[in-house]
C-alpha cells in the first residue's frame, strides 16, 4: 500500500513549496519535473496497480459467494413456510429477526464491496487516483467485507439456534464460539493492512500535517 501513497503523494507535497515558474524548467533531456517523476516512478505505479487488482480479484471472489449464499438464505429460511401462504413457521420467534435482519446486511453489504471491488478494477489508474480515490474505495471494500462475513455468520448462528435450540438447549454458547472463529481470524490476518490503509490515506504524516484546530 506504500507504493499507491509514495506514487503521488511527494510530488504534490513538493510543488507546494516550489515557485510556479520552477515546475516548467526543464532537464538535458527535455523533461520537466512532472514528467521526470512519471517516468522515473512508472515500476512503482506499474507495480501498485498490479498489487491492487490482484487484492481486488481475490476479495471480489469472496464477496461474490457471501452474497450467493445469504441471497439464497433468503428464500430458504430455516423451518420452512406455512404452505399455501409463504410465512416463515417462525416469524414470531425473536431469532428469527436476529436471522432476517443480519442476512439483509451481509446482503447489502457484500453487494457495496462488489461494487467497490469492481470500481476498482475498471478504474484508470492514474497517478492522482493513488492520492485518494484508490484507497478510499479499497478501505471500503475492506470494510463492507468484514461487515458482510460477520453478519453472514450471525445469520447462520441464528438459524443453527432455530433448528437445533428445541432439541439441545445447550446449543447457544456453542455455536457463539464456533461462529466467531472466522470472524477472529479475518481481522487477524486482515486488520493490520486495514488500519495501515486507512494511517496512511487519512493519517498524520510527512505529507499530511496535522490540523490543530
Amino acid at each position: 500500500m506504500c507504493s499507491e501513497t509514495l506514487t503521488c503523494m511527494p510530488l504534490q507535497a513538493v510543488e507546494e513549496f516550489v515557485h510556479p515558474s520552477v515546475r516548467l524548467f526543464m532537464d538535458k533531456k527535455g523533461l520537466i519535473p512532472r514528467e521526470l517523476f512519471t517516468t522515473e516512478h512508472r515500476g512503482l505505479l506499474r507495480d501498485a496497480e498490479r498489487w491492487m487488482k490482484d487484492t481486488s480479484n481475490s476479495c471480489m471472489v469472496v464477496t461474490t459467494l457471501i452474497a450467493t449464499v445469504v441471497f439464497a438464505a433468503a428464500f430458504t429460511v430455516p423451518g420452512g413456510n406455512v404452505e399455501g401462504r409463504g410465512i416463515p413457521l417462525f416469524l414470531n420467534e425473536q431469532v428469527f429477526m436476529l436471522f432476517a435482519a443480519s442476512d439483509a446486511l451481509a446482503l447489502f453489504s457484500s453487494t457495496t464491496a462488489i461494487l467497490m471491488f469492481l470500481s476498482i478494477l475498471t478504474a484508470r489508474y492514474a497517478e492522482e487516483d493513488f492520492l485518494r480515490a484508490l484507497p478510499k474505495r479499497l478501505i471500503l471494500g475492506f470494510a463492507s467485507l468484514f461487515l458482510a462475513i460477520a453478519t453472514m455468520m450471525v445469520a447462520f448462528g441464528a438459524a443453527l439456534y432455530m433448528v437445533l435450540s428445541e432439541r439441545f438447549n445447550w446449543i447457544f454458547l456453542p455455536i457463539i464460539a464456533l461462529t466467531s472463529v472466522p470472524v477472529a481470524l479475518f481481522i487477524m490476518l486482515q486488520l493490520p493492512l486495514f488500519i495501515f490503509m486507512v494511517q496512511s490515506t487519512y493519517g498524520s504524516g510527512i505529507f499530511h500535517p496535522k490540523k490543530i484546530w
